[in-house]
C-alpha cells in the first residue's frame, strides 16, 4: 500500500493553521515536506504530530528555537514519539519552573524596585550605590541580569 501523502491545505485545515504558518515552520526548519510532480508541496500524515508538539510547546513559552532544537535532539531528526514528548515536556517544565520562580520574584519586588533603572536613587543604595550598575548597560539592569541566570539555572 502505498504511503498516504497530504496536501498543504490538507495539513492547514487539520492544524486548525494557515498555510503560510506551514510554510513558515518549513523555512525556519520544524516541518519537511517534498514536491509532487506538479510541484505542489506534499506531507507525510506524521507532520501533524509534529505540528502539535509545537503548537503545545508556543502555548506554555517556548520559542520556535527551542522547539527546533528539541527536534534536532531527537534521533535522525525523527517525529516525536509519545516517549519522546514525555522528555520534552520535563524539560520544558524545569524552563518554566524556572521563569515561574523569576516571574514570582519580579511580582513579589514589583512596587519596590524596577531592576535599576533607577526611579529612585535614593531608595536602592543596596542594589546600585553611586549608579554602579550604570556600567553594565541601560535600562532594567538587574531584571535582566536576574533572567539570564533563571535561564542558566534550568
Amino acid at each position: 500500500m502505498a504511503e498516504a501523502v497530504w496536501s498543504v491545505g490538507k495539513v492547514a485545515k487539520r492544524c486548525g493553521i494557515n498555510v503560510s504558518t506551514l510554510h513558515f515552520y518549513e523555512q525556519q526548519g520544524l516541518i519537511h515536506s517534498w514536491r509532487n510532480t506538479g510541484n505542489q508541496r506534499r506531507y507525510k500524515p506524521e507532520v501533524l504530530r509534529r505540528i502539535s508538539v509545537i503548537k503545545a510547546a508556543q502555548k506554555i513559552g517556548v520559542s520556535l528555537e527551542e522547539i527546533k532544537q528539541a527536534f534536532e535532539s531527537l534521533p535522525n531528526n525523527r517525529t516525536p514519539t509519545v516517549e519522546d514528548w514525555q522528555q520534552l515536556s520535563k524539560n520544558w517544565q524545569q524552563m518554566l519552573d524556572g521563569r515561574i520562580a523569576y516571574l514570582q520574584k519580579l511580582r513579589d519586588n514589583l512596587s519596590g524596585c524596577i531592576g535599576c533603572g533607577c526611579l529612585s536613587m535614593t531608595r536602592c543604595p543596596l542594589y546600585n550605590p553611586d549608579d554602579i550598575l550604570a556600567e553594565s548597560g541601560s535600562g532594567a539592569v538587574l531584571l535582566d541580569q536576574a533572567e539570564q541566570r533563571a535561564r542558566l539555572d534550568q
